[in-house]
């Protein structure tokens, strides 16, 4: 069984403003590091985009109503990772949670060097949206 931790932070928007802003593919190079450090584009009917990981694929969960942004990613190897991620209402505001799943082959300090850049993220999520 893996290891999860859920990462999460408020954001004093609401639920629909985060999700239609985090949900945006083309957004993620203005929050998500860990992500996307370039354009986001379609290739062959694909999201692309160069991460820190070198050049992935990012398949993502089809719009919907209830804030899921699960999202799976294929590194340049082939393996594929799936990162689980909701936005939820919080009274006026919106809680967003990313799940980070250890994987068997991640160190104790890789694990929480992926966790730092998560919170890292989302807390750039959370000045953007803010204002």
């Amino acid at each position: 069984m893996e290891t999860s931790r859920h990462i999460s932070t408020y954001i004093d928007r609401t639920s629909k403003e985060v999700y239609d802003f985090a949900s945006n593919p083309q957004n993620l190079p203005q929050w998500a590091s860990g992500l996307s450090n370039s354009t986001v584009e379609i290739v062959d009917g694909q999201w692309v985009t160069d991460s820190p990981m070198g050049r992935i694929l990012i398949d993502f969960a089809p719009p919907n109503d209830f804030g899921i942004l699960d999202h799976d990613v294929t590194v340049p190897s082939g393996q594929t990772f799936h990162n689980p991620m909701r936005v939820m209402p919080d009274g006026d505001g919106a809680e967003v949670v990313f799940t980070l799943r250890r994987q068997p082959d991640v160190t104790d300090p890789d694990f929480e060097r992926d966790a730092t850049t998560i919170a890292g993220d989302l807390a750039t999520l959370k000045t953007l949206l803010e204002g």
